[in-house]
């Protein structure tokens, strides 16, 4: 699961620095709407919270995968391992939701900025 939420932060990251990009020459170009501009800083918030979630996902796995390797080596007694990687999995899905919500209005913010050129 760790490798896949790792190729997850590499893809957010990468949209975050491209995102970060244009919303930078955006405020150099004097012709941009403060709308799209806010819209574009929207959009990044949504990107940062889904790498937090993202982050905190793997360290809950993380967790949860030491303390079950610790129960199966040793006589320590960690019963809630399994609610640890619950945890990491509704984090997973929490960071999942954003970045789907991201989708969804990037390609509006996309669709108004061709509209708006035409």
């Amino acid at each position: 699961i760790i490798p896949g939420v790792g190729l997850l932060i590499m893809s957010t990251s990468a949209q975050l620095v491209a995102l970060s990009s244009e919303i930078k020459s955006l405020l150099d170009n004097t012709s941009a709407t403060q709308l799209l501009v806010d819209r574009k800083l929207s959009q990044l918030r949504l990107l940062n919270n889904a790498l937090v979630f993202q982050y905190v996902s793997v360290a809950f796995f993380v967790v949860a995968g030491l303390l079950g390797g610790l129960h199966q080596t040793t006589a320590f007694q960690f019963g809630s391992s399994i609610y640890i990687t619950i945890a990491g999995i509704i984090s997973a899905l929490i960071a999942l939701l954003l970045l789907i919500i991201y989708s969804f209005r990037a390609v509006k913010i996309r669709q108004d900025q061709f509209h708006n050129k035409c």
